[in-house]
């Protein structure tokens, strides 16, 4: 019992604790300012809400809906992608967890890289599993409310009635849906990238906090700043020249 909580004592040392604590706290802190803010209503995921909301919308007034259908599917077959992705970095984490020792020599002999002892290295990889594994159950929430959504499309009144109230009920709730399975699927995606900056930490602790610092200025961009966003503005027409 001593050896043990010896060894659980040595997997940490100070600055890998610290580094840590920075991980943890960059991956809530930027999840609270993209999702609870209202600097994060401006974000590019916030954005495609109104755009499923206005889906839902003219799906009522069309007498074929196929299209929906299709749209549907793909969301649905991207989602199963990601999926089985994050399910396969589960396993491949484990499976390192049997090869420490090669991995470790391996490890030592990077440029940047430090010598971690087997205990160091076993809590790292466990730590990215539960990341990869946390994908999953996002990524499999996800693909569940979009075969809601797809129940809930097939289940639209006919194109006479889409003024009525229970049709505008039914497309407000489809589209709230549809709102919640992205944004699972954004959950998801997250840990993907934060799971990236994570794999600086088998380098050292200073390189966690370099790597997610990294990460998340890079979906910061993409969100508020980045190409697709400014695509979201409104057009500024330059002024006309006085003759």
């Amino acid at each position: 019992m001593r050896v043990t909580r010896e060894r659980n004592i040595q997997a940490m040392t100070t600055p890998d604790l610290l580094a840590l604590v920075y991980f943890i706290g960059a991956w809530i802190a930027y999840s609270i300012a993209v999702e609870k803010t209202a600097h994060g209503r401006s974000s590019l995921n916030a954005l495609m809400h109104q755009y499923r909301d206005m889906w839902m919308q003219r799906m009522l007034a069309r007498d074929m809906r196929m299209v929906d259908g299709q749209v549907t599917a793909s969301l649905q077959n991207g989602t199963a992608f990601f999926a089985s992705t994050s399910l396969i970095a589960v396993g491949g984490a484990l499976t390192l967890l049997r090869s420490s020792e090669e991995m470790i020599t391996l490890v030592s002999v990077l440029p940047f890289g430090a010598s971690p002892t087997r205990a160091q290295w076993e809590a790292k990889m466990l730590g990215l599993a539960i990341i990869f594994a946390y994908a999953f159950f996002k990524f499999a929430w996800s693909y569940r409310l979009y075969n809601y959504v797809a129940i809930m499309i097939g289940a639209a009144p006919e194109p006479r009635e889409k003024n009525t109230r229970a049709a505008q009920e039914l497309a407000h709730r489809t589209a709230k849906v549809c709102e919640d399975a992205g944004r699972h699927f954004n959950r998801g995606q997250r840990a993907f990238f934060f799971a990236l900056g994570y794999l600086g930490w088998f380098l050292g602790p200073l390189l966690l906090v370099a790597t997610t610092t990294g990460v998340v200025a890079v979906m910061y961009r993409r969100q508020f700043s980045s190409d697709s966003r400014k695509a979201f503005e409104p057009e500024q027409r330059k002024p006309r020249k006085r003759r």
